[in-house]
Parts: C-alpha cells; sequence; structure tokens
C-alpha cells in the first residue's frame, strides 16, 4: 500500500493513505539509514507500507527532489527537512528577528544544487522605516535579477498575504526560517481555517520563540500543502567540494567559463570574470562575500 508522509516525530510517521490515516513505524532495513540521516524517511515522502506487520514503511518511493542540511553543526549526520517540494519559500525578516543574507544564500545554493525551487520572501515590511525598506528593496531587486521570486510582504496587509497565496496554491510549499519571522501567522493568514499556534518575541533577545516542533505538511483549503517545519538558528550545508559552490551560485556560474583556469574559485586567481565583474560592481558584493564565507566552512 502506498502512502503520503505528512508529519514525523522522530519514530512514528503520520502517513496518508487511501485507507485513511495511518500510525507508522520504520522496517529495519531503513532503519539502517540513520547511520546517515537522522530521518531517512521525511515528510513529503511517497512510501510503501506493509499492514501485514503492522503499518510498517518498508520502502520509499524515489524523490523528485529533497533539501538536507547537517543535523547540527559538529554532526557528520545530515537532517532531510522534507521532499517532493515544488517550491521552497525563504521566509525572511530585516529585524525581530533579523534574517542574515548568508542564511538566505546557504539555504539557497543548498536548494540549488538538491533541484528545489526555491523564492525569497520578506515578512514584517510594515515594521520597517523607509531607510530600512529601501535595504530590503536592494536586497529583493538583487534575486529577483538572479530569476528568483522575491518579494516584500506584511501578514498585516491582505492585498500581499493574497500575493503569496496565489503562488502557493496547487502546490507543495516548503516554509523554512528563523524562529520568530512569523511563518505560523502567516501560514494562518493564507489559510484561515488551519489556526496553527503562533508564538512571540523574545524581549530580551529578538529572537524568536519555537512553535513548531515538528515538520508536519497540512493540506490547504485553496490546493496543495504547506510544509510547516521548525525554526532554525543556523544552515549546516552537507559538505562538498569547494569548486562546486560556484555552481549554486548563479551569477557565479555565468561568467564561469570566462575565467582564464577552468578550476578558478574566483578569490584571488589572474583574469578573473568573476572578480573583474565585481569590480564594475556588476555582482552584489553581499552575495560574493556569503560565497566566501561558504568556501571557509568548507576549509
Amino acid at each position: 500500500m502506498k502512502g503520503l508522509v505528512l508529519k514525523s516525530t522522530g519514530s512514528h510517521y503520520n502517513v496518508s493513505t487511501e485507507r485513511g490515516m495511518k500510525d507508522c513505524t520504520l522496517g529495519g532495513r531503513l532503519r539502517l539509514e540513520d547511520l546517515k540521516h537522522t530521518n531517512p524517511v521525511s515528510v513529503g515522502d511517497h512510501v510503501i507500507i506493509s499492514d501485514e506487520e503492522g503499518d510498517i514503511i518498508i520502502d520509499l518511493v524515489p524523490r523528485k527532489n529533497y533539501l538536507i542540511r547537517k543535523a547540527t553543526n559538529l554532526s557528520k549526520q545530515t537532517h532531510i527537512v522534507a521532499a517532493n517540494i515544488d517550491q521552497l519559500i525563504i521566509l525572511a525578516s530585516y529585524k525581530l528577528p533579523r534574517t542574515s543574507t548568508g542564511f538566505i544564500d546557504r539555504v539557497l545554493a543548498t536548494a540549488e544544487a538538491y533541484n528545489v525551487p526555491a523564492m525569497v520572501v520578506f515578512n514584517k515590511t510594515d515594521l520597517l522605516d523607509e531607510e530600512e525598506l529601501e535595504e530590503v528593496m536592494f536586497y529583493l531587486n538583487v534575486y529577483s535579477s538572479l530569476g528568483y521570486t522575491a518579494l516584500g510582504i506584511s501578514a498585516e496587509n491582505p492585498e500581499s498575504v493574497n500575493v503569496l497565496r496565489e503562488l502557493v496554491k496547487d502546490k507543495t510549499n516548503l516554509f523554512t526560517g528563523h524562529s520568530g519571522v512569523g511563518k505560523s501567522t502567516l501560514i494562518n493568514k493564507i489559510d484561515p481555517t488551519l489556526n496553527l499556534r503562533t508564538g512571540t518575541i523574545s524581549d530580551k533577545f529578538n529572537k524568536g520563540k519555537h512553535t513548531t516542533t515538528f515538520a508536519e505538511m497540512i493540506p490547504i483549503s485553496i490546493g496543495g500543502f504547506i510544509i510547516d517545519t521548525p525554526g532554525i538558528k543556523e544552515f549546516g550545508m552537507v559538505r562538498m567540494d569547494k569548486h562546486e559552490v560556484t555552481h549554486y551560485f548563479r551569477e557565479l556560474f555565468a561568467l564561469k567559463g570566462q575565467c582564464k583556469f577552468n578550476n578558478c574559485l574566483h578569490v584571488n586567481e589572474p583574469d578573473c570574470a568573476v572578480l573583474k565583474a565585481l569590480d564594475e560592481n556588476k555582482i552584489a558584493n553581499f552575495r560574493y562575500k556569503n560565497y566566501l564565507n561558504i568556501l571557509d566552512t568548507l576549509e
């Protein structure tokens, strides 16, 4: 029997099947995958269930894509955030709490590596003064120029929520971002029938408080699904070759063939097309810095 994993609590999986919801556990072969992943089966996975053995997941249907990150920065294990994603919404906020562009670019680069279409959405624009809003618009224009859908919205503004609602309709959407950026509030605005629990911002640290404990795939009334994930402080990238990173920054990859050396890392090599474009302000400085920071973490 086939099913779709809607929720994972680590040891148990809520799976939607043609016979209704099933509370499933993993078969022995899949449990061995724990050596590599913290969760060999993730939300969004299509699975095969053996009901003869007591609703045990015995196999995975091949995934079209998935988003992955380090379980923790010191861990060698990886964590699959979700699978079979139509689009990833990286939800950010300029303040309360602040989302760094470094975080955004790490998630975007990983999405590129694993064939997950992504968009960048800055929430809470209603809290910004003119100067702050101008900076957010600069970031959005950069991402838009690279071919990403990039929006500035406020969950308190019905018009901007409607724009996002149309974009998520009839798709499987993964929302990710720091705690406190307003994921649950925004999802409630997109579909008011859901009534997800929302949190507040810590006055002391301007950090969000976790309201989502486990990743969960939620059917929405307009069609499709929203995958709500626990807020994450950092996005630890899974180890990759340093020369691969260029492939996941669209503006750098576009210039790769114009560099003198095929294995150019765009750091200090002679006749580097990327460094030339940087000097001519054809590449956003913050994106290049974030690229260098990723290279440093791969040392």
